[in-house]
C-alpha cells in the first residue's frame, strides 16, 4: 500500500474506535465525508453531531468473499464503518432498524457517500455487510460508482 497513515481522529471532533490505518485518498474521503455529509445527517435527523465513527476494517491483506481478487481492503483503499457515536452519548449502529429517525440518517449517509467513494455497501447488498458500511475508492470508469 502506497504511504499507509494510520488514523485515531478524522478531524472536526470525529475519532475513530480503534484507530484505522488505510491510504491517504481514502482517509482524506473519509474525514471530508464525516465532516461535511455525515454531520450534516446526523444534525438533521437526530438533532445532534456525531462524535465518533467505529471502524470495522480498514487495511486487511485479503481477498474478496468468494474469489482470489485482491479486496481494496488488501489495497488499504476501503473502510467499513460498523457505527458513529452522538454528542448526547447514543450510538447509531450500522443495521436496520425501526427508529424511524436513525434510518433516515442511515439512509441518507448511504446515499450521500454514492459520489465520493466508488463503492458504497451496506445492509440489503449482502449478508457480508449487513452490518456495517463498506465505502472504498476502487478504481473504475470516470463518473461510474457501485452503490448497493
Amino acid at each position: 500500500m502506497p504511504y499507509p497513515v494510520s488514523i485515531s481522529n478524522f478531524g472536526g471532533g470525529i475519532k475513530v474506535e480503534p484507530s484505522v490505518v488505510a491510504n491517504c485518498s481514502v482517509s482524506l474521503t473519509m474525514a471530508k465525508f464525516l465532516q461535511t455529509k455525515v454531520k450534516e445527517a446526523a444534525q438533521k435527523h437526530l438533532k445532534t453531531d456525531i462524535t465518533a465513527m467505529a471502524n470495522g476494517s480498514g487495511y486487511v491483506c485479503r481477498p474478496r468473499h468468494g474469489t482470489q481478487k485482491l479486496s481494496e481492503h488488501a489495497l488499504g483503499n476501503a473502510i467499513d464503518i460498523m457505527s458513529f457515536t452522538l454528542a448526547d452519548g447514543r450510538s447509531v449502529v450500522v443495521e436496520k432498524t425501526t427508529d424511524k429517525a436513525e434510518a433516515d440518517f442511515l439512509a441518507e449517509v448511504r446515499a450521500a457517500a454514492c459520489g465520493p467513494f466508488t463503492t458504497v455497501l451496506g445492509p440489503g447488498s449482502d449478508s457480508d455487510h449487513a452490518n456495517h458500511f463498506h465505502l472504498d475508492l476502487a478504481d473504475r470508469r470516470p463518473g461510474v460508482t457501485f452503490c448497493q
